[in-house]
């Protein structure tokens, strides 16, 4: 450990990093090699690799089972299963996708993916997720779809969104990338609304190498999944509508088995992390540890930390100083959506919250490859830049 004494011990002023191996905030949890193998042994042995083969259909069935929903749908990305779903349910003749801007930084293209124009809105100050409230003024004649998006900590207001989607029949959709794991009033998430989403990408709770899935209980809509991830044909030779070879294939799904298979083992050492951030941060000034919400079950997946008024530097040198000692911090959602530059219509009034927002929150590391040594290490140099914040104002402005 390359102990810090003053400020030119740190690795930004040329000392050396603190770690040596980079401590990033994704989940990389590789499980079983043998049992990866045990799975593989089947689509080999049966010699189909792809077109919904014996894992794939086992990984449906398992995954529907897990999120409580009647159908899973796999996809070879969460990408693409994002945009072909919101093809399938946005309304007819409308353009219009209502989304938070204070989210994943792709989700806009995935939009404009899809074929329509994103509407940016406000978030909630407590639970930084979309709301009824924050969506319901805008949405009009033209909105085709409400994107109902859980955050990085916790799940947003899904009963209201659903009561929304009720009173304005705009179909709801559900981004819950982050929530695998998660109960909302009790109830798996994977049964709100008219579909969620879910990734199966290495950085994520359940590792498919990569991949993407949605559960849904209507069967209509799964059907029509089906046939769109596999370049729209309906039967041999006859291709009903415009599709896509979205299809998984049996190596995904036999690494999302496998770890599937050890997804309890993950969230007890999740749940270790955070309960030693919650000991290692306790009473440093200007820093909150974003809580879980421990009367639902959750997967403590990530580390989330507001930077308060009293915090003495600002985020964006914050995050250099810990970069620069590879803990691969990372901002929270920034810039926010309507900020970026892109070059397909979007539609935004003024969102202050969400800019607000957008600068006080940073993910710090987490995952397979983080020990609560590191953890002990990561806060005890939080501590070092609070105490010699003065030092390090003087040589920015110098």
């Amino acid at each position: 450990m390359a102990v810090k004494t003053g400020c030119d011990d740190l690795a930004l002023y040329g000392g050396k990093p603190l770690f040596v191996a980079p401590k990033s905030t994704s989940s990389l949890v590789r499980p079983s090699f043998e049992r990866f193998l045990e799975y593989s042994r089947t689509f080999f042995d049966a010699h189909q690799f792809s077109n919904s083969g014996p894992l794939v259909q086992q990984l449906e069935q398992r995954l529907a089972q897990f999120h409580g929903a009647e159908h899973c749908v796999t996809f070879c990305s969460g990408f693409w299963a994002l945009v072909l779903t919101i093809k399938a349910l946005a309304l007819p003749g409308r353009r219009e996708l209502l989304m938070p801007s204070l989210t994943y930084r792709r989700m806009a293209d995935v939009a404009a993916w899809a074929g329509l124009v994103p509407r940016f809105c406000e978030v909630d100050r407590q639970s930084l997720a979309v709301s009824a409230e924050t969506m319901r003024e805008h949405v009009n004649e033209h909105t085709a779809l409400l994107l109902g998006v859980h955050p990085i900590i916790n799940c947003c207001d899904v009963s209201a969104l659903e009561l929304l989607s009720a009173e304005s029949g705009v179909p709801l959709f559900i981004d819950a990338v982050e929530s695998v794991y998660e109960t909302y009033a009790g109830r798996k998430v994977g049964s709100f609304g008219r579909a969620e989403c879910f990734s199966l990408h290495a950085s994520k709770l359940l590792n498919g190498f990569e991949g993407g899935y949605i559960t849904t209980n209507d069967s209509e809509l799964a059907t029509r999944l089906v046939q769109i991830r596999g370049f729209g044909f309906y039967t041999p030779d006859n291709v009903q509508e415009l599709g896509m070879n979205a299809k998984l294939n049996e190596v995904h799904a036999a690494m999302a088995l496998a770890g599937l298979d050890e997804l309890g083992t993950q969230v007890t050492r999740n749940t270790e992390r955070y309960r030693t951030y919650q000991r290692e941060l306790a009473g440093l000034p200007g820093v909150r540890l974003v809580p879980f919400d421990e009367s639902e079950r959750s997967g403590f997946k990530n580390i989330l930390v507001e930077l308060l008024d009293d915090w003495p530097l600002s985020r964006a040198q914050t995050l250099a100083v810990l970069n620069a000692e590879k803990v691969l911090a990372r901002a929270y959602y920034s810039p926010p959506l309507h900020l970026k530059p892109c070059d397909y219509p979007t539609i935004s009034g003024p969102l202050p919250l969400t800019e607000h927002l957008a600068e006080q929150f940073m993910l710090l590391p987490c995952g397979h490859f983080v020990d609560e040594s590191d953890i002990s290490q990561v806060a005890q140099l939080m501590r070092f830049l609070h105490d010699n914040a003065v030092e390090l104002n003087n040589r920015r402005g110098a």
